[in-house]
């Protein structure tokens, strides 16, 4: 367990929504958050209809748009980085509090190590034998935190030769995230600002992870099917290894003890302020649900 001192931390629990509102209200929670207009906060919540993310910087021409509207899935440009994962059938959490919260502060893998055991101890609980490690030689990329749109993210490109040029997400894992039997089963990506910190990541409760190839570019059927079947290789979901489904509600119930007792922490079930829904709906207009920056790059 880390020794940090106790604190009182903000939990909320939302139901599934539209991947443009998801991003919204992330960063508006970071926003008020890291300046200390609401508490830091755990954020529970699904998606619905499935969505497709893309990280950060990865470019648009990783989606194949035809495919992506005949299955009426969504589309949204995280502000963390990585690359594309389809949300569908999951449990999301995000992590947002100023840069001097404990939990938070010193470097990305501090506070990558901090979480990933609240998350390790959560799968545990559920009888998952997941496991974190430190990997040297996936070194996460170093910005300033005080620019104002500073990322910083772990390198979760899936590998396929160089695996430069695969728009696919949530396969290699990277430092403390978390695998289950070498397979990567919970993927994280994390955002650094002078307003504070973001972490937020995704937990497959069940469903085909080869989904998310069939609205991802592709030169041709067989680099598709390729990089669909390594993907099963290289990652899970929670039904898979449990051997039975696990809903939502008891994944969350598991995450909420985990955080407080391993983070010392007393979260308290709470809502989004009046100014955290006005700037969610904000961004969500004016950001996460216009071109100019889901199809940038």
């Amino acid at each position: 367990m880390n020794h940090f001192s106790h604190r009182t931390w903000r939990l909320i629990l939302h139901p599934p929504g539209r991947g443009a509102w998801n991003m919204a209200v992330d960063e508006a929670i970071l926003e008020a958050a890291g300046c200390g207009d609401a508490s830091p906060t755990l954020r529970l919540y699904a998606w619905e209809p499935p969505c497709l993310s893309l990280g950060h910087a990865q470019p648009f021409s990783d989606v194949d748009w035809l495919a992506l509207q005949s299955k009426g899935w969504d589309v949204v440009r995280r502000p963390t980085g990585g690359r594309a994962i389809l949300h569908a059938d999951e449990l999301t959490y995000s992590v947002c509090g100023p840069l001097d919260e404990p939990r938070l502060s010193g470097g990305v893998l501090e506070s990558y190590r901090a979480l990933s055991e609240a998350l390790l101890s959560a799968l545990h609980t559920l009888n998952i034998p997941a496991e974190a490690h430190e990997k040297p030689s996936a070194a996460l990329p170093t910005q300033a935190v005080n620019h104002p749109t500073a990322q910083i993210a772990p390198e979760n490109a899936l590998l396929a030769d160089n695996g430069r040029n695969n728009p696919v997400c949530f396969e290699v894992p990277s430092s403390y995230e978390i695998t289950v039997g070498g397979k990567k089963l919970i993927g994280s990506a994390q955002a650094r600002r002078k307003e504070g910190v973001l972490q937020h990541g995704s937990l497959p409760l069940h469903g085909d992870l080869t989904r998310v190839v069939q609205v991802l570019a592709f030169p041709d059927e067989v680099a598709r099917q390729a990089a669909a079947q390594r993907l099963v290789q290289r990652a899970t979901t929670a039904e898979a290894v449990l051997g039975r489904a696990l809903a939502w509600q008891e994944a969350a119930e598991a995450f909420v003890a985990a955080f407080e007792r391993e983070l010392n922490l007393s979260l308290l079930p709470g809502e989004l302020t009046a100014s955290e829904v006005s700037r969610a709906r904000e961004l969500e207009s004016a950001k996460y649900s216009a071109q100019e920056w889901t199809q940038k790059h």
